[in-house]
């Protein structure tokens, strides 16, 4: 599909948050080492965490092959209800799916044939917490911990949160590593206002966490009522998936505006909710899409010589 890197700068790979959005970062790496391009550093922040990881860990095939068979059904049983209210997410599953898609239970950051790396938040402060030592599958979890889901991960003493929250697009991590030129898979450039039916309700809540939902509204609409059906407000699990698509767009842009990256790819993915996970398959192909749609300012940022461009030079002849 293209000619090998002809640069000998260091590339770096910046894989931002988007929950299941984040299934686009596979398509991404596919797309760049089919025209030769494998980065040097790869960095994440929560699901971008858990992708770059299983790219580092050379376990990025299992990942992709399970991905595209996750069904809404497979995926709910990552759910459960509990009266602690820590988090819905049942850790014991997660554990699972990690060690055999994307890290083992031994890997270590500073082994990794790659330069890697894992943004968190620390909870009491708000600092943002780099792992860039220790084990791959506590750098994971750390940094993908998103409040009201999981339970936060306890570090050092100190207990630790999504990444997101701090730094959505790790474009200063991958330069802090050494990278000389910075591609940033942003998720989150066309997310606000986007995803909300016309009866205030997010496509999520009608698919995997229905039971939540359903039980969330009723003791708002009972504590909260309304004089009118149609001033209902949204669910609470509607609020918060909202909330947090605002979160996410205002500190990447942010963030990205004091350090831009040189080289910025946003696959067009509005149409994929917080927690459609099982809409794999769409999220892969559109972010080997979004590769494709930006592969002439790629190379040119890169040095690279454009497929085809050989030919034409000889033709013009």
């Amino acid at each position: 599909m293209g000619n090998e890197k002809e640069t000998s700068n260091r590339i770096g790979l910046a894989l931002g948050s988007g929950s299941s959005r984040g299934w686009a970062h596979i398509g991404v790496i596919r797309a760049l080492s089919e025209v030769g391009i494998k980065p040097d550093v790869v960095c994440g922040c929560s699901v971008g965490a858990l992708v770059g990881a299983s790219y580092a860990t050379g376990m990025l095939d299992q990942l992709e092959q399970w991905v595209p068979s996750l069904t809404k059904l497979e995926f709910a049983r990552f759910f459960e209800l509990n009266l602690s209210l820590k988090g819905f997410i049942d850790t014991e599953r997660l554990h699972a799916f990690l060690a055999g898609h994307v890290c083992g239970e031994d890997d270590r950051i500073e082994h990794l044939a790659k330069t890697y790396a894992a943004v968190s938040t620390e909870l009491e402060t708000g600092r943002e917490i780099w792992f860039t030592r220790g084990r791959v599958m506590e750098a994971v979890r750390a940094s993908m911990s998103l409040p009201g889901l999981f339970p936060p991960v306890q570090h050092d003493g100190k207990w630790l949160v999504d990444g997101g929250l701090v730094n959505p697009v790790p474009v200063s991590l991958c330069r802090s590593l050494g990278a000389d030129i910075v591609i940033a898979v942003n998720l989150n450039g066309d997310i606000v206002g986007k995803h909300v039916s016309q009866k205030g309700t997010t496509t999520d809540s009608e698919s995997i966490i229905d039971r939540f939902t359903r039980s969330f509204k009723s003791y708002s609409t009972t504590l909260f009522p309304s004089p009118e059906p149609e001033n209902t407000p949204p669910a609470l699990f509607d609020a918060i998936a909202l909330s947090l698509n605002i979160m996410q767009d205002r500190v990447t842009r942010s963030r990205m505006a004091g350090d831009p990256p040189d080289i910025h790819l946003a696959p067009k993915l509005s149409h994929i909710g917080l927690l459609e996970a099982y809409r794999g398959k769409e999220a892969i192909w559109e972010g080997r899409e979004c590769v494709r749609r930006m592969l002439p300012e790629i190379q040119y940022v890169l040095g690279m010589t454009p497929q085809g461009a050989e030919t034409e030079k000889k033709k013009a002849k």
